[in-house]
């Protein structure tokens, strides 16, 4: 059996003799060639020196073409900025300005769709009846959030049918991208929609259930495999997105694996994830990454299971800690190792972090922990509603982002006690976690705190 019909298997809610292994290479594709990310995801020749690299060193069962949410939100018109180790971020809203009769058509001709098709007529036939290839395409509440912002959030509650007629608009899009990956012989298509985490399953229900139920009837219909990949804390959403039409459901590590096994059994789904990105893969060692593996491979069982990271795996993910990884999932034997072998590491208990005196500062502090906000939508969305806030709180605010990619965010995180990312922390508290608020509470929620500081005077 080769690696795609085990994943295919696996898809299909299948027993498997192992689990199926599927590191999302994107950036990281870059970091294996000694190119920046910037110039990976615009460059064919390296997408595919890329991916074939990480097959030579993971022995993966799938691998995503491209691992990027900006694809569809370039062709209509976003502005993106661009980073060396982080995906490119949209950093402008075309329909605060426009309608949706004005946004440009996705064609498979335009943006970096040529550049994905390229790699992939060089893939398919290489490597794509060995291992299945995925076509990720951002889902349509992440889309209707790059080409409306944050302002979405508000519409909810004012103009509710407007935002399900721009859902729908971009259920439409994504149709059309699924199309363009399955017609060039991408085996599954992957709606990434990771702002589903920051909403009430009412929501999910009203404005995102029906567009992503469309997408994935029509995948189905063109003969494809769907996932649907949520990062984040979804756990609020979770027994409705396992309601949706998709086959598969993969997450990130904020969700429990043996919880997402229950909800995804009866609804006859696969399910996939949930390495840690950052405590783990990235900062971690071999030991910790295989053991990591076990755990999860022992949470998950045999069937139906796809073993992946969280997300998009970090630009410098150490090549030792993935392969650790690949042979606790090839080799029985490895797995016997990983579970007797600890980490040489000694457990971190960050003391050179320093959390500020809250009360003795006078400004309102908002530390926000987020993943990075330059490549995690939720985090970048929640960084701008918060600024934003500051902005028009009547109360001097300083506002510091505290990325868990590197050593001194995972402090904060631990020590302020954050459990879910992205998270709004105020004064030290933690005031909302992995839901993004609208622009009127989270002002009072700043002002409230400024009163309690007695820097406000109630009116």
């Amino acid at each position: 059996m080769t690696g795609k019909e085990l994943l295919l298997k696996a898809m299909r809610n299948e027993e498997t003799p192992r689990p199926a292994w599927l590191p999302f290479v994107g950036c990281h594709g870059g970091f294996l060639l000694e190119k920046t990310a910037t110039e990976y995801l615009q460059s064919s020749e390296l997408l595919v020196a890329g991916l074939r690299k990480a097959r030579e060193l993971y022995q993966p069962d799938g691998l995503p073409i491209a691992f990027d949410l900006q694809i569809e939100a370039e062709i209509l018109g976003c502005d993106l900025h661009w980073g060396d180790e982080v995906p490119p971020a949209v950093i402008s809203h075309p329909l605060t300005h426009c309608t949706t009769a004005d946004l440009p058509e996705l064609s498979k001709y335009k943006g970096r769709f040529p550049v994905i098709l390229e790699a992939m007529r060089q893939l398919v036939p290489e490597m794509g009846e060995e291992v299945a290839l995925y076509g990720l395409i951002c889902g349509p509440f992440t889309l209707a959030l790059h080409l409306l912002g944050n302002d979405i959030f508000l519409k909810m509650f004012d103009d509710p049918s407007g935002v399900k007629e721009l859902i729908d608009y971009c259920a439409g899009v994504c149709i059309q991208s699924a199309s363009i990956y399955l017609e060039n012989g991408a085996a599954v298509v992957a709606v990434v929609d990771p702002m589903t985490s920051q909403i009430s399953p009412e929501h999910f229900a009203e404005f995102v259930a029906p567009g992503l139920n469309k997408v994935f009837d029509a995948i189905r219909d063109k003969g494809g495999l769907s996932s649907l990949f949520v990062c984040g804390d979804a756990n609020r959403n979770l027994e409705a997105m396992s309601h949706t039409h998709t086959d598969n459901l993969s997450v990130d590590e904020q969700i429990p694996m043996d919880r997402l096994r229950e909800l995804c059994a009866p609804a006859g789904k696969s399910f996939g994830g949930n390495m840690k990105l950052t405590a783990v893969l990235l900062l971690g060692d071999e030991a910790d990454s295989a053991k990591e593996a076990v755990e999860i491979m022992e949470q998950a069982g045999t069937s139906g299971f796809i073993l992946a990271p969280g997300c998009d795996l970090p630009y410098a993910t150490p090549v030792v800690n993935l392969q650790a990884v690949s042979a606790t999932v090839h080799d029985p034997y490895a797995r016997e190792v990983a579970e007797t072998t600890t980490s040489t590491k000694e457990a971190d208990t960050y003391d050179d972090v320093e959390v500020p005196d809250y009360r003795a500062h006078k400004p309102v502090v908002i530390d926000v922990i987020t993943l990075d906000s330059t490549s995690c939508a939720p985090c970048q969305y929640m960084m701008d509603a918060v600024q934003r806030a500051a902005n028009d709180a009547f109360v001097k605010t300083y506002v510091n982002e505290h990325k868990i990619k590197v050593r001194t965010g995972l402090g904060m995180m631990s020590k302020l006690g954050v459990k879910n990312l992205p998270t709004i922390c105020i004064d030290g508290d933690v005031k909302f976690a992995s839901i993004i608020p609208d622009h009127d509470t989270l002002v009072k929620a700043i002002e409230d705190h400024a009163i309690a500081k007695n820097l406000l005077k109630r009116s």
